[in-house]
């Protein structure tokens, strides 16, 4: 591994012109693609597997032409103070509305809510229901347009107006937050590097990736149905990464130079080395984001496996374009040690080498190994306690800021018929098999009206076969109560019963049914998901680092800092504590993606900073050295890049933190976190802690393995090997 790559270095620091003419044509090729695919629609949603997507399947049978699963919206009227709903001129700016929102090509049908007793007993608050043809996430923004103007028309006839429903469900903008993750990254980067040109090779070849990779995803977009949500998490991970690795090899090029190594021969030896650890760092969180295809929802798999390609991408142009850049470069990239004007003057050929402050952290370490130890494991333990008290769930409408029409909407409607009232339930009664349909019908809904937090429960509404039926449920709690949740397993459960006495089969659907049964899958596929990641990745960081306990401590420190990390999450999405500082408006259940969210992406990001960090602590116990002392030497050269890293890492995630949309503002500050606990506290203090107590035993591999284990040298000794026999160098080339 770290000859080919060494010579891929060589040659591509030579080549340099041929190397940036493809990166720059693929880029262009990509843009290209974007620019005349066609518009980026929503990518379809489903739920195989589930109950209620079994559900809308089965109405779109049954049912045809009602489009059960297209998208709703709720337009919430509320008259005048001293004024009714019923009243005959807010009467006439109603149904004005209503005829107005029936307009749309993408319109199924508009209720009236005179006519379906859609006003609240007060008479100070009314609804209609719009239904659409096609989903959320599919509908037109001329339908969203028209949807607006009808809202606004009413707003200025002095009606009260907001518009609940996932219709106006947009891509959340997170604003200026990669901006403010680029700002950062080049501030850390300059202050690492101390010189301009240095710390714009990672920026500049981040870009790049990031380009190519979400270019790519749009050009594609429409023939692979990826829609324009699938582009965020590879434009997050591919930027984080993509300075991630550039910034690993331009630091270990200028150690190479401080050394003494010609330039290309820096370059080389960089590739081969560092480069080693980034295919394989890279490789670790490849298998994170594709091993998100073991959830079976369709639109979590395609932004995991688009991800994964842009994180390729990265691994691929840090192995080629940065030893090109550097070529062009040249002399503007100075050794490890030496400053330019920007931040000081060069070190002098003959000063005594100073041990920085990663060999002297290290050197503390391993000095008081248990101390750190315990201190570390402690830390990070208390604060995992919150992740006890858990509760997962989906966000609604009631999560979202009180300056949004879907809020208010929510508020205005839990005002005039009840906070269930915001997630009705849909239960089908498949009656085909059934000897007396219309008697299932009713058995099915005097059963529902007995159970707990039931408020109402409409009659029966029959196809036109009358083999099927619809009764709609209104619960006595909000859609994200656990009360609810309680109540569609307890509306299942009847339905066993129902079955069992009539033949008829039951089935409960809606939004918040669908949301209710995806925290199910997503909580189901969590064990196996983290077995199948975890499993994989141990296995290649064995054949990484030639070590058992070495991966071993690797996955259980990142098990460690996830439970803190989800400990953090809860204290404040859920608990409240710091929710001012954070912007947290709304309290309330932890998104049911965040747990196999953070376990997929931080365990890819940590294994880079585990493959970055104990890989130059492998090297130096290789070539020799103690291995204490190696841990020291493994600091020395790598804390200083690997806090950087994470740093950048950080700055990129915690961006996300001011965006108005509560699940993005919940997953930067996840993300955020988990990297921060991961590297700071797992990497830099609980990892030296283990390998200083383990000493020669953490290197322990039985011998079998060993022999049965592929030889990649990430270490670099055959490098090392070649150069000792003097006309090493020319022969690696010429090989």
């Amino acid at each position: 591994m770290a000859t080919f790559l060494y010579k891929l270095g060589r040659l591509s620091f030579r080549r340099r012109h041929l190397v940036a003419l493809i990166w720059v044509a693929l880029l262009t090729l990509a843009g290209v693609g974007a620019a005349g695919a066609p518009a980026a629609g929503n990518s379809s949603f489903s739920i195989p597997g589930t109950e209620a997507q079994k559900a809308f399947d089965l109405l779109e049978q049954r049912f045809p032409g009602t489009s059960a699963d297209g998208a709703t919206a709720r337009v919430v009227f509320k008259a005048p103070s001293g004024e009714k709903m019923t009243d005959p001129g807010n009467k006439a700016t109603v149904r004005e509305t209503v005829k107005e929102l029936s307009d749309g090509s993408e319109v199924a049908r508009v209720t009236d809510p005179y006519q379906a007793r859609a006003v609240s007993k007060d008479g100070t608050i009314a609804y209609a229901q719009v239904s659409y043809k096609v989903s959320g996430m599919e509908l037109d923004d001329a339908s969203k347009d028209a949807l607006e103007d009808s809202a606004q028309d009413a707003r200025e006839a002095g009606l009260t107006v907001e518009i609940g429903g996932d219709a106006l469900q947009a891509v959340p903008h997170t604003g200026s937050s990669e901006i403010i993750g680029i700002a950062v990254a080049a501030v850390v980067l300059v202050i690492t590097f101390g010189s301009l040109v240095a710390a714009g090779l990672p920026l500049l070849t981040a870009l790049i990736g990031v380009g190519i990779g979400v270019s790519s995803i749009t050009a594609l977009a429409s023939a692979l149905d990826l829609g324009s949500t699938t582009s965020t998490l590879a434009m997050m991970i591919g930027l984080a990464v993509g300075i991630d690795y550039a910034l690993f090899i331009v630091s270990r090029y200028r150690a190479e130079l401080a050394e003494g190594r010609e330039r290309e021969e820096a370059a080389g030896r960089a590739v081969g080395t560092a480069g080693s650890a980034v295919v394989f760092a890279g490789l670790t969180v490849v298998i994170a984001l594709v091993g998100l295809s073991v959830v079976n929802i369709p639109m979590l798999t395609k932004m995991g496996i688009a991800a994964a390609g842009t994180v390729a991408i990265a691994v691929l142009i840090a192995l080629t374009m940065i030893p090109a850049l550097l070529g062009y470069a040249g002399r503007k990239v100075r050794p490890a040690g030496e400053k330019g004007k920007l931040l000081g003057r060069a070190k002098a050929q003959d000063a005594p080498a100073r041990p920085n402050l990663g060999s002297r952290w290290a050197s503390f370490v391993v000095r008081r190994p248990v101390a750190v130890l315990l201190l570390g494991v402690v830390g990070l333990g208390a604060a995992a306690v919150p992740a006890a008290s858990l509760e997962l769930g989906l966000p609604d409408d009631g999560s979202q800021p009180t300056s949004t029409t879907q809020r208010r909407a929510y508020d205005l409607l839990s005002e005039g018929f009840g906070p269930g009232f915001n997630g009705p339930l849909m239960v089908v009664v498949d009656a085909k098999g059934s000897d007396d349909p219309k008697a299932a019908f009713t058995a099915v809904g005097d059963e529902i009206k007995g159970l707990k937090d039931v408020v109402t429960v409409t009659p029966p509404a029959p196809n036109k076969a009358g083999d099927t039926a619809t009764i709609t449920v209104i619960p006595g709690s909000k859609p994200s109560s656990v009360s609810t949740e309680d109540l569609v397993h307890g509306i299942r459960d009847a339905g066993t019963d129902v079955r069992a006495d009539t033949g008829a089969n039951v089935l409960v659907t809606g939004s918040t049914a669908m949301n209710i049964d995806v925290s199910q899958k997503l909580n189901d596929a969590l064990v196996p998901y983290l077995v199948l990641v975890v499993g994989l990745a141990f296995l290649l960081l064995i054949v990484v680092f030639r070590s058992i306990l070495v991966p071993l401590k690797a996955a259980l420190g990142f098990l460690l800092s996830v439970m803190a990390a989800l400990g953090a999450v809860v204290a404040v999405f859920q608990w409240g504590w710091l929710s001012g500082l954070m912007g947290v408006e709304q309290t309330g259940p932890v998104m049911s993606m965040m747990p196999i969210f953070m376990v997929g992406v931080v365990f890819g990001l940590a294994m880079d900073y585990e493959v970055f960090l104990v890989t130059r602590m492998r090297e130096a116990y290789v070539h020799g050295e103690k291995p204490a002392q190696a841990v020291v030497t493994g600091f020395r050269h790598g804390a200083r890049v690997v806090s950087a890293a994470a740093v950048i890492m950080i700055a990129v995630f915690a961006g996300f933190i001011g965006s108005s949309e509560s699940m993005v503002k919940m997953i930067g500050f996840g993300l955020a976190i988990a990297v921060f606990f991961d590297a700071f506290v797992v990497r830099m203090a609980i990892v030296p802690a283990v390998l200083a107590l383990l000493g020669r035993k953490a290197w322990w591999l039985p011998r079998w393995l060993d022999r049965a284990l592929p030889n990649v040298d990430v270490e670099g000794e055959g490098l090392r090997t070649a150069s000792e026999r003097g006309d090493g160098d020319r022969e690696l080339v010429r090989a």
